[in-house]
């Protein structure tokens, strides 16, 4: 896959030339409790722990794993590498690396029941996200070892989720399609593998080393909302399995893993490259949020974005609707970097170009968010297993606005 990585290279010396300059990591290093911050509406600001999972710089576009810079993981790496870096806190040597893999090979496979769940909820009428939350949920309650909440016995839940994911994301697109799930393929990798439960048919060697990039891109990044959900869920010591429930439902939304849905929404709507400018006006004219640009982080250019740009355009180009929608995309986004980009630091993000990845791979725009939770799922564990080995309950409060004093008026007067 030397293309793949090539571009990626191409990708991460563009990003360093472009942010070179820009100011010194922030928030980095040791923390005394309690702290001062300045907080915003929606815990905009606020500090709720400390970790060495993961690191997110806005200014300098930096998205880093255990300290490995994204870059290198996406083009050196596996997904399962990734997994085991994030769960561990280290490389593994190929032993361990290895091991690790068996293990999640030997856990891919989902109970009939969990199957036969998702065959009863009317897939037409049911976004896959809530599908996948209904799954979930019910592979808690066939865990006879789910309520053990010590950090060892929720990480093999977590191993066990990772593997898992990719197995219920996959039925449940073949479900909405009326066919009958795939068995995992244990010759497979999990990237290969997931492709191959959707589709029926062994990848593509391109789709699949760029399915594993994308894996890896979405595996963690920082106190996200849905990351944060299943934190806090499990934080009260719930089990792993109800946690990342928590953290499917915060994904679901169209403000956090449901946007790459609605990108391809506009870029549909928008049809042509040369529509672009006109609808752009009165998109701005209107007041609409143009999907896929800007980050509450972010205010350089997502360094997941520049990876996954000319890797869509690699994939799409085997069809001339995939090569359309990319044309339209790559000049939506010069036009808003241009207008927006240096006043405002509004710049693509990573819902932008994976959207198009996956529709070129034959994905169901419905789909797009699953797989983010088939890749999150190792950081939302990772996370909430970091915390949990000095747990301490979220418990934020609430400045009260209401009345303090209100005389009580019986029904019969009122």
């Amino acid at each position: 896959m030397q293309e793949v990585n090539k571009l990626i290279r191409e990708a991460a010396e563009k990003a360093k030339r472009e942010t070179d300059a820009e100011p010194e990591p922030q928030l980095v290093g040791e923390v005394t409790w309690p702290v001062e911050v300045k907080i915003g509406k929606g815990l905009e600001g606020a500090i709720a722990c400390t970790t060495k999972v993961g690191y997110v710089n806005g200014s300098k576009g930096w998205l880093i794993y255990r300290g490995y810079n994204i870059f290198d993981l996406a083009e050196y790496s596996s997904f399962e590498e990734t997994c085991y870096l994030l769960l561990y806190g280290k490389l593994p040597t190929q032993k361990e690396l290895d091991e690790f893999n068996a293990k999640l090979v030997a856990n891919r496979a989902v109970d009939k029941a969990v199957i036969d769940v998702l065959k009863m909820i009317p897939t037409a009428k049911t976004h896959p996200m809530s599908a996948l939350r209904t799954a979930v949920s019910v592979l808690g309650t066939l865990d006879e070892k789910a309520e053990e909440t010590t950090v060892e016995a929720e990480r093999e839940v977590a191993i066990k989720l990772i593997a898992k994911m990719a197995t219920i994301a996959a039925a449940i697109a073949r479900i909405r399609k009326g066919e009958e799930p795939v068995e995992p393929d244990s010759s497979l990798s999990h990237a290969g593998n997931f492709l191959y439960m959707m589709s029926g048919k062994k990848p593509d060697p391109t789709f699949e080393r760029i399915m594993d990039v994308a894996l890896i891109l979405h595996a963690d990044h920082g106190m996200n909302a849905s990351t944060f959900t299943t934190m806090v869920v499990n934080s009260s010591l719930s089990d792993m399995y109800s946690s990342v429930v928590g953290g499917i439902c915060s994904l679901k939304g169209p403000l956090h893993g449901g946007a790459n849905e609605r990108v391809l929404y506009d870029l549909e709507e928008i049809g042509d490259p040369s529509n672009v400018e006109a609808w752009f006006r009165k998109a701005r004219e209107t007041k609409r949020k143009v999907m896929g640009f800007g980050h509450r982080v972010y205010k350089a250019y997502d360094p997941r974005a520049r990876i996954l740009s000319p890797l869509a355009k690699l994939v799409s180009e085997k069809d001339p609707a995939n090569k359309k929608l990319y044309e339209t995309a790559v000049k939506l986004d010069e036009i808003v970097c241009k207008e927006l980009g240096v006043e405002k630091k509004v710049f693509p993000n990573v819902d932008f170009y994976s959207g198009i990845v996956y529709r070129s791979m034959g994905i169901e725009t419905a789909m797009f968010t699953p797989i983010f939770a088939v890749s999150r799922v190792s950081g939302w564990t990772a996370r909430a297993l970091e915390y949990l080995a000095e747990n301490r309950i979220f418990r934020p409060r609430a400045v009260y606005t209401g009345p303090v004093k209100a005389d009580y008026v019986p029904i019969d007067k009122r």
